[in-house]
């Protein structure tokens, strides 16, 4: 069992809890360095993926995990930063100032469209997103001349001082520049949940009526959550479209915004980490299924791949099965595990009981 013996105050809003975490998170981002050096160019691409999905995943977790807003059309804000950076970049704007106006543009209307939106909740909440996806949908169709409309546009190749970081052409470049990306998102989201926003957005998030009587200005916060939320996805769009290379309004379809919607309640909802494994196993377990079902066929001599749907099926049974036997998501349980070897051998079977009825909150009904 470990124990932190803390000297001061601001070992409780130290963004590690001790010197190990500290150690650990440092060891896991030179992993993720030398990883180009590991494996090769399939696997490489699969890692980048992933990467802009959990990006992607913690700008839907500011406003799901964090404040409770739930959302189904976070696809078009995708959308919004795929299309202002390519458009941008066509007109001759550099990258590095590209990206965060595409983040920045989608932020904008993020925080535009929740003013009003923001005084609903639950399905109603729900509901407004899907109908603000439908909206961007309409509108990536009538800009044509800046969209490309149906027929798509091509997301130009990366130059930053003179060193290509094409998706295709200079791959270990491209997924250094998602790395770092995603790593310096990560570290501000993980300060700004110290800070007093992020306490108010947790506030908000548990009781909306205990907040207001601490002073928190509800919609104001849940305005401000929302716009974040929608430009951190925003950056994730831009790299998406990057990693793509061409697309159209067709590739930020609903369906995206569902499989959002699983990375962050899979992964753990109300914790970064959540977002960064819902996006590993959104990511990697079409993957694995589909090199388990050639293993089969190559083998066995059974044919799986005539089975039309299959791979589909399973991937969605198991991911009803954490839904069912594991609410708090994968990050969740790995915490459960983490409590069980620390205290072992004091754990009991029922330590974690608890937590059936402590899920029955105010932003669960």
């Amino acid at each position: 069992m470990r124990v932190v013996f803390k000297t001061s105050y601001d070992s409780d809003i130290d963004l590690h809890e001790h010197g190990a975490d500290r150690l650990r998170t440092a060891l896991l981002l030179g992993l993720m360095a030398i990883l180009p050096f590991l494996v090769g160019d399939y696997y490489l691409a699969e890692a980048t993926n992933t990467l802009i999905w959990a990006l992607a995943g913690m700008g839907l977790m500011i406003a799901v995990g964090h404040t409770g807003q739930v959302s189904l059309g976070h696809a078009a804000f995708l959308a919004i930063g795929a299309y202002t950076d390519a458009a941008l970049m066509n007109a001759g704007l550099p990258f590095y100032l590209a990206l965060p106006a595409a983040g920045l543009a989608a932020g904008l209307f993020g925080a535009l469209i929740a003013i009003p939106a923001v005084r609903m909740s639950g399905i109603y909440l729900a509901i407004a997103t899907l109908a603000v996806f439908v909206i961007v949908e309409e509108l990536v169709i009538m800009l044509e001349p800046i969209t490309g409309g149906v027929g798509g546009i091509m997301a130009p190749s990366i130059t930053l001082f003179g060193v290509s970081f094409d998706r295709y052409a200079a791959l270990t470049n491209f997924y250094w520049l998602v790395l770092g990306i995603v790593a310096l998102v990560t570290w501000g989201y993980a300060n700004l949940m110290r800070s007093p926003t992020g306490r108010s957005f947790l506030a908000v998030r548990d009781s909306e009526v205990s907040a207001r009587a601490l002073g928190i200005n509800v919609t104001r916060t849940r305005a401000l959550a929302f716009g974040l939320s929608s430009g951190v996805t925003g950056l994730a769009g831009a790299l998406m479209g990057h990693f793509i290379g061409f697309f159209n309004y067709e590739l930020f379809s609903v369906i995206i915004s569902i499989n959002l919607l699983l990375v962050v309640t899979i992964g753990g909802l109300g914790s970064i980490q959540g977002a960064f494994l819902g996006a590993i196993l959104i990511t990697g377990m079409p993957q694995l299924i589909a090199i388990l079902r050639d293993g089969v066929n190559a083998n066995f001599g059974i044919d799986l791949g005539g089975i039309p749907g299959l791979d589909t099926m399973v991937f969605s049974m198991i991911l009803i099965g954490f839904i069912i036997f594991e609410p708090a998501g994968l990050y969740g349980r790995w915490r459960k595990i983490r409590v069980w070897l620390e205290t072992f051998p004091l754990a009991r079977r029922d330590m974690f009981r608890r937590h059936k009825t402590y899920l029955k909150t105010e932003r669960m009904k």
